[in-house]
């Protein structure tokens, strides 16, 4: 039931505490009760917008904003949410006019703003016009720490790790409680070879400080090769259980699109393969095993465990080694490691025959070929 006795920023204050818990779909209920009330309140409407916007409802959202701005033309978090939402549209041109609308209000000042917005940029990969927003806050605070990571981790996607390691230590400089710039920074170390620079990095953070499996791997990997640490130190320890806490059991979702994935394989196996063909390439595969086996291969994961012998032997033996992947295809296990290799990474890793898997998983960072 509606509550009269509270005011518009009464309800405002109340559903922006719940978002910022996560709370959705309360913060939107307590929105639309106060909108009931008082449908001419700018701030109801940009709220609802962005819970809108959270929830993945995106015309709602868009519709939302666009209420808001009839009410108000200038208001710039209207114009943040606006722009935000026209880029899951995909309508980027659109979006960049909203968002340089806001500079143009005279609002560089509103830092929160403008990191807002070059981060929306950067989730749509449109890392130009991300670093443009990053530097304008950078530029308006210049002891700001967190538009210096904001410009290391797009100037690291654009390429340029130099001027990214620049950024990421003056970030650092500027707070040095910034575990998230000290992780980039620690993995742009580790893929140049820098492995001891990386280490005194990830050594300043604590497990807690981790919200993906890579930068923990390679503090194991890294403790283990440096210091000589065997499995189980007292040391590792808590960086395993993080790891466990990370990693989890495989979801319900996850066995669902792995055995959908392999059933589709298998379809297009039968469908594509006439019995010549499928004959042939059973040939020709049985050629290049007894080749591969004649070359033993090694290869080192990122905790340290070490696998050798042609590139289907190991790829076999690492699908045993793992608890939830054991017993499956050798597809479904590639499969399963390529699509949680590219949520840690962003590296597509092939899954087209073992030794690309390897190799991809590598270039991933995800292992190192010894030989």
């Amino acid at each position: 039931m509606a509550t009269p006795f509270l005011s518009s920023e009464e309800y405002d204050e109340r559903a922006h505490e719940l978002y910022n818990e996560g709370q959705y779909d309360a913060a939107l209920d307590v929105l639309r009760e106060g909108l009931n009330l008082y449908p001419e309140s700018v701030e109801l409407h940009i709220g609802a917008g962005f819970a809108r916007l959270a929830r993945e409802e995106y015309a709602w959202a868009r519709r939302s904003f666009e209420v808001a701005l009839v009410l108000d033309a200038l208001h710039e978090e209207a114009l943040a949410g606006l722009g935000e939402t026209l880029l899951k549209f995909g309508m980027r041109d659109e979006a960049m006019k909203t968002f340089r609308k806001i500079l143009d209000l005279g609002y560089e000042d509103d830092l929160d703003l403008v990191l807002q917005v070059g981060r929306a940029l950067f989730r749509e990969e449109m890392m130009d016009e991300a670093r443009e927003f990053f530097e304008v806050a950078a530029r308006e605070q210049k002891d700001l720490a967190e538009a210096s990571a904001c410009l290391g981790y797009v100037n690291h996607r654009l390429g340029n790790d130099d001027a990214a390691l620049t950024h990421l230590r003056r970030a650092l400089q500027l707070d040095e409680e910034h575990t998230e710039a000290r992780i980039y920074l620690a993995n742009i170390l580790y893929d140049r070879g820098e492995y001891e620079p990386a280490l005194n990095q990830l050594d300043l953070t604590t497990p807690d400080d981790h919200w993906d499996e890579l930068g923990i791997w390679r503090f194991i990997e890294l403790k283990k090769s440096i210091y000589k640490l065997k499995d189980g130190d007292g040391e590792l320890r808590p960086w395993e259980s993080r790891l466990g806490e990370l990693s989890g059991e495989p979801d319900d979702i996850d066995e669902m699109l792995a055995d959908i994935e392999q059933r589709v394989l298998e379809q297009e196996e039968a469908r594509d393969k006439g019995q010549l063909e499928l004959f042939g390439a059973l040939l020709t595969d049985l050629i290049e095993r007894k080749k591969d086996d004649i070359i033993e291969h090694s290869i080192l994961m990122s905790d340290g465990a070490e696998y050798m012998g042609s590139w289907e032997h190991i790829v076999r033996d690492m699908r045993d080694a793992s608890r939830q992947m054991a017993g499956r295809s050798l597809q479904e296990y590639m499969s399963n490691e390529a699509r949680r290799g590219y949520s840690l990474t962003g590296v597509k890793i092939p899954t087209s025959d073992a030794e690309s898997f390897i190799r991809g998983s590598a270039n991933a960072g995800l292992l190192r070929i010894v030989r």
